[in-house]
């Protein structure tokens, strides 16, 4: 079969490419920019990439035309497609016809964690020797690429809520029907699709609407949204997390250990590389997940010890002149929060520079603007990039008082950030997009300087 992929640089897009060309199929496609890591991925596996969406690629004759979520009326391409009648599936609907049929899927859902989680997770089956195929939204370090086939039954998913296609707005994570699904964690988010948190909890119902009888739920005790969502009607059986009186697992930063603890006390305890409440709430979810698929506990917190995390989850880019720069992709007020709160305690006294570009679609609308001051207090000086904000981000940070600065101007943001950076500060820099190559400019600037 041939795919054309519209929207192909994505991560989910692109890790279905990968996972398609693994396949044995033949794989096209094109994305507004083509730009890396992804098209770097693509082009290793011997896909062609085409920048744009010129009508012309209706030449390529493809036996269906394969749309990401990006992709909307209007986009030249596919009105050609709708135009003519040309075959076409969300990228979502494909994945499930034709990798995830048949196959012990795995998914991580949640507002936060999902990525670490579900390479938590993945990593512990491969430590394991069952060589489970994945998709996920980021590179785990252990494997060094987003997405695999796999070479067993199993397979690992990051189950997003966001919409599927032009065509289909249900959540992606409906095409995905789970034996096994890990329920993270449930926020106030996509504020461009969703109208409240309500509306969020119905699309998570849907999900266990299509778990078997036989399947497993991991739940997080701690959040009341997701005790919400399974008092509306379960089916499968549920083992919960973060329960005082059951799964939780506890970390000590200072000595690198992670303990687990069940309902009869201590289940064992291992070092690792990871830090903050919320990896460990990750760790125990990714552990009560591959123990449904014969991972034993014991062995699954002993392939922990092992885990890289995830490049962008306060991944250090560099340092320079005694300055540590760090990229994460924390956007969510939550995530950003609980982002500082893992550095500040890796840290101790240390400075933190805080620079943040709100670029989300929620982030943009402003949604949460008034929980950005305070998601911020951990840092010692805060710098918002604030292009293209259709809010006052000045007035939103005004809490902080003199430790934040506000601008619109990419190049005074780097200059202002440069200007403030000394020995021994760590810069951690946020945002779910590339930000300018901010990261690799700052370093180098410091190098000059």
């Amino acid at each position: 079969m041939h795919i054309h992929i519209l929207g192909i640089c994505g991560t989910f897009m692109g890790g279905v490419a990968q996972l398609a060309r693994a396949a044995g199929h033949r794989v096209t496609g094109c994305d507004a920019n083509v730009y890396p890591p992804m098209s770097e991925q693509l082009q290793l596996a011997g896909i062609e990439l085409i920048g744009g969406y010129d009508p012309a690629q209706l030449a390529l004759k493809p036996d269906v035309f394969v749309v990401g979520n990006a992709s909307s009326r209007g986009n030249p391409l596919l009105e050609a497609i709708l135009d003519q009648g040309l075959a076409y599936v969300s990228g979502p609907q494909w994945l499930a016809e034709h990798v995830l049929q048949g196959r012990w899927v795995l998914g991580v859902a949640g507002t936060h964690g999902k990525t670490t989680t579900a390479s938590m997770l993945a990593w512990i089956l491969e430590d394991a020797g069952l060589a489970p195929g994945f998709l996920i939204g980021g590179v785990p370090r252990n494997f060094a690429v987003s997405a695999r086939l796999g070479a067993t039954p199993f397979f690992v998913i990051e189950a997003d809520e966001y919409d599927t296609a032009f065509c289909d707005k249900r959540s992606k994570f409906l095409h995905y029907r789970p034996r096994t699904l890990v329920l993270n964690n449930l926020e106030f988010d996509h504020a461009d699709i969703f109208a409240d948190l309500a509306a969020i909890e119905t699309q998570f119902q849907h999900l266990l609407r299509t778990l078997p009888s036989s399947g497993l739920i991991v739940s997080n005790a701690a959040e009341a949204s997701l005790e919400r969502v399974l008092a509306r009607g379960c089916w499968t059986p549920v083992v919960r997390f973060n329960d005082p009186a059951g799964y939780r697992a506890v970390g000590d930063d200072a000595d690198g250990s992670l303990a687990l603890h069940g309902p009869a006390g201590l289940v064992g305890r291992t070092a690792w590389a990871l830090a903050g409440a919320h990896n460990c709430a990750n760790a125990v979810a990714a552990l009560l997940a591959a123990r449904h698929v014969g991972v034993p506990l014991e062995q699954g917190l002993a392939a922990l010890s092992r885990f890289q995390s995830v490049k962008r989850r306060l991944e250090v880019r560099g340092e320079v002149g005694g300055v540590t720069v760090y990229d994460d992709f924390a956007h969510h007020p939550t995530a950003i929060a609980t982002t500082l709160a893992g550095l500040r305690r890796k840290v101790g006294a240390a400075r933190i520079l805080a620079v943040l570009e709100p670029r989300s679609n929620t982030m943009k609308l402003g949604v949460l603007k008034d929980r950005l001051a305070e998601s911020l207090q951990a840092a010692d000086r805060v710098y918002c990039y604030a292009a293209n904000l259709g809010w006052d981000a000045a007035a939103a940070l005004a809490p902080l008082g003199e430790r934040a600065q506000v601008e619109a101007d990419f190049e005074r943001l780097l200059a202002q950030v440069l200007a403030e950076a000394r020995a021994g500060d760590h810069v951690l820099i946020m945002s779910n997009g590339g930000f300018g190559g901010i990261h690799a400019r700052l370093l180098a600037a410091l190098a000059d300087r």
